[in-house]
């Protein structure tokens, strides 16, 4: 234990180091926000895949592929996918028209490109980011509870809350600045932590039967790639929810405001690779863990419901733990915290552009200085992180059985469907207004609340949309109902 607390309190002095060299580039509220725009390519592709990517990939995928097996690896598929076409294809011509535009955040980047002179686009992308944001950070708290608990044997709550007050420590001392350098330490630790693991674990056990048999005597549904059912429908739903969670680096604003903050279309261009190639190799690497503790643990005489805890929790810190010398186990669950923690720390920065400039200056009070702007967003992230710390210890106590990989989607899923549409109409459609644009948040917001909690509770047909999960369907609704309106509302000459 002494180990590991060590390995824990080093990774968490060097998190606030980097806060306190990051608040001496703090200089403006752009700097606050997006770094002042001067961040390289490395510190900006590493924190976009930690921050896309977060406990999810960690305690969620991981878990999802002990318990789904094969069809997981269409979780891969999507996401490398949806990096790609973002990076090669959208980040461009994004940064083009952010730069043209001035723009700091999401909100400043609509409200500039649709001409508007009322604040009705602007405060509903700012409500809908404020709310689904709180929600997907509460999702990351609790992750960070449950690894403390796996992987420390600290009692939940204690451990949820103390990984939040690490974060938000070093993002109130040094804004986004401190949130991309952090990222970039915390993406290079889960890297080499994911890629490392299956590698040593599958050269440490015996091989007297191939991985893929093993799977299947446990479980035939297990080693089918094209999903676990006899219904060729259920199926389908299954592969389109796992592959369409890529769909949400097509616009996510936690994403988009590192295109904004890059230093120019040059850095994108290298940025690129490493982006796709980090989503491969780690997420592949997630759901080969989960697939080879199914394996392992099984055979050793322990049921599923031993191996994959709450969720699929407790998958990695079995693994560690079995596999790894005590020390490198420490390593592990600074990594667990490391990829919670950079997501925790993008969101509130977001949260906090998107209440305190984009209601707070740019609604109520235009004229009020960056100076004390800059003052105002920390007290702002400060009130948005405990607010999702109460949501977090409240889905903790109400249900005890959740699954984190889902948990954690909700909250992605309802970032993504209200605003990746938006995105990509506005860069690649030049018809599209803001009619268009404010239908189309509305939309998503709304849908992924209806088929969360109205179409997955349907007697006959629930089971398929809780398959194919709430980004999809939303996602198709929120882009054909922008399309519509733009069509039909004319903005006037």
């Amino acid at each position: 234990m002494i180990v590991k607390i060590t390995a824990l309190v080093i990774y968490v002095l060097i998190l606030f180091a980097i806060g306190i060299v990051a608040s001496k580039r703090i200089k403006n509220i752009s700097d606050f926000y997006v770094g002042g725009k001067k961040i390289g390519y490395w510190a900006v592709a590493f924190s976009a895949r930690a921050t896309g990517e977060s406990g999810w990939i960690l305690i969620g995928l991981t878990g999802m592929g002990a318990m789904a097996g094969l069809s997981a690896y269409w979780v891969v598929v999507g996401e490398v996918l949806g990096v790609a076409l973002s990076w090669f294809f959208m980040a461009k011509p994004f940064k083009r028209l952010s730069d043209r535009y001035q723009s700091i955040t999401i909100p400043d980047f609509l409200e500039s490109h649709f001409k508007t002179t009322k604040p009705f686009l602007r405060a509903i992308s700012a409500t809908i980011l404020s709310v689904f944001v709180v929600i997907y950070v509460s999702s990351q708290i609790d992750a960070t509870g449950i690894a403390f608990e796996s992987m420390l044997g600290l009692n939940y709550f204690y451990g949820a809350i103390l990984g939040f007050l690490i974060v938000l420590a070093y993002i109130f001392v040094g804004g986004y600045v401190a949130v991309v350098w952090s990222d970039l330490f915390q993406g290079f630790l889960m890297f080499l932590g994911l890629v490392a693991l299956p590698i040593v674990v599958y050269f440490s056990i015996s091989h007297h039967e191939s991985i893929y048999t093993q799977l299947h005597q446990i479980d035939p549904y297990l080693t089918h790639i094209w999903g676990g059912s006899d219904n060729t429908w259920l199926n389908v739903a299954t592969i389109l929810g796992f592959s369409m969670i890529g769909l949400g680096f097509l616009g996510s604003p936690q994403v988009y405001v590192r295109f904004m903050s890059i230093k120019n279309e040059a850095e994108i261009n290298k940025g690129r690779w490493v982006a796709v190639i980090f989503t491969f190799l780690t997420d592949a690497a997630a759901v080969t863990i989960g697939v080879l503790a199914r394996v392992i643990f099984t055979e050793s005489g322990q049921n599923a419901e031993d191996i994959l805890g709450v969720g699929g929790a407790d998958v990695l810190g079995l693994m560690t733990e079995q596999f790894l010398p005590l020390a490198l186990t420490a390593i592990y669950i600074a990594i667990v915290l490391s990829a919670i923690m950079s997501t925790i720390d993008s969101l509130l920065v977001l949260a906090s552009s998107a209440v305190t400039r984009d209601f707070y200056q740019k609604i109520f009070r235009p004229k009020l200085t960056d100076a004390s702007l800059t003052k105002t967003s920390r007290w702002v992230t400060l009130i948005m992180a405990f607010l999702a710390l109460g949501i977090a210890m409240l889905i903790a106590i109400t249900s005890p059985e959740r699954q984190v990989f889902w948990v954690i989607i909700f909250g992605w899923s309802g970032i993504a469907a209200s605003f990746c549409p938006v995105i990509i109409l506005a860069i690649f459609w030049k018809a599209y207004n803001a009619a268009g644009a404010i239908a189309s948040m509305i939309t998503g917001f709304l849908s992924v609340a209806l088929f969360k909690f109205v179409f997955q509770e349907l007697p006959t047909y629930g089971v398929y949309f809780e398959k194919i999960d709430v980004l999809f369907p939303s996602f198709v609704l929120a882009m054909l109902v922008g399309v519509l309106v733009s069509k039909i509302y004319k903005p006037s000459s």
